[in-house]
């Protein structure tokens, strides 16, 4: 997580000062709505500031961000310092209206920053291990555990061999039976977890391709044949895991689209049949 990310209105507040004209009027149209301001485009804010949209990038990278996205999602997450163990945006005497904007205009953010973040060729080379597989599994602990089976649920329907593991034991039989040809993606936020590291490298020795969606540095990233890096500034440690477990789910719903439009138009066929099988379970539609 940026150290930044908390006390980023005080450091705008205590530079305000010292900006250029052209900054200072977008530090203005900030402070004086943050919450607002988290949910404008670049364009907007810039329009609301009366600057150009070159002028906005370089107020943001002037707070140590890449450009808007980044220092939209440390803005959200700014707002306050957050209640432990429930999100960092949420305080105690917050109304319903309060947490809730909080909340969606921090995922938002988050998942604004990670679009902006993901090399589309990493992904592309994801679609193609996931195509060719011969088999995939997917592994996840703690809050990555629903996640991993959300995969399953998506990529069963592909006409892929596929189940999910969130059992320690279970994942490192599968992992030391895996054999080339095969793939398994491993999923968690901090990439710190003790068994997923040794789960992967023995994935990994056993033949089979390790995609890892994970935090880039980590210890599993450096396991993985592939890493696609899951850019959040949340602190699952001490914050319940909420951003970083929707850009997990989204990714995989790339991932999935991807494998899908790989297979054809022939293949919707397929998909028809099984979405088709559903029908009689369902009332019909007024």
């Amino acid at each position: 997580m940026n150290t930044n990310s908390v006390n980023l209105l005080e450091q705008i507040r205590q530079r305000l000062d010292s900006l250029n004209k052209s900054e200072h009027k977008v530090a203005t149209v900030i402070l004086r709505d943050p919450q607002t301001a988290t949910r404008l485009s670049i364009t907007a804010l810039a329009q609301a500031s009366g600057v150009s949209e070159p002028t906005v990038n370089r107020f943001c990278r002037g707070f140590d961000n890449r450009g808007y996205p980044d220092f939209k999602i440390q803005l959200a997450q700014s707002l306050a310092v957050g209640m432990p163990y429930v999100s960092r945006s949420v305080e105690q005497d917050d109304s319903t209206e309060d947490y809730t904007d909080k909340i969606f205009s921090s995922t938002i953010a988050a998942l604004d920053s990670a679009r902006q973040g993901f090399d589309s060729a990493l992904v592309t080379r994801a679609v193609d291990y996931l195509s060719q597989a011969k088999q995939v599994a997917f592994f996840g602990l703690g809050a990555s555990g629903p996640v991993a089976m959300d995969a399953q649920h998506k990529f069963f329907r592909l006409n892929i061999p596929v189940m999910a593991y969130d059992d320690v034991l279970m994942q490192r039989m599968v992992a030391a039976g895996a054999n080339t040809g095969d793939v398994v993606v491993v999923i968690s936020y901090t990439g710190r977890t003790r068994e997923l590291v040794d789960i992967a490298r023995l994935a990994r020795e056993s033949g089979a391709t390790v995609i890892g969606i994970t935090s880039e540095g980590s210890q599993l990233a450096a396991e993985c044949t592939l890493l696609l890096a899951v850019r959040s500034y949340e602190d699952t440690d001490i914050y319940m895991p909420m951003t970083s477990r929707i850009i997990q789910l989204t990714l995989l719903d790339v991932l999935a689209t991807g494998v899908t439009l790989r297979r054809g138009v022939d293949f919707q066929r397929y998909l028809k049949k099984i979405k088709d099988s559903l029908m009689p379970t369902r009332y019909p539609q007024d």
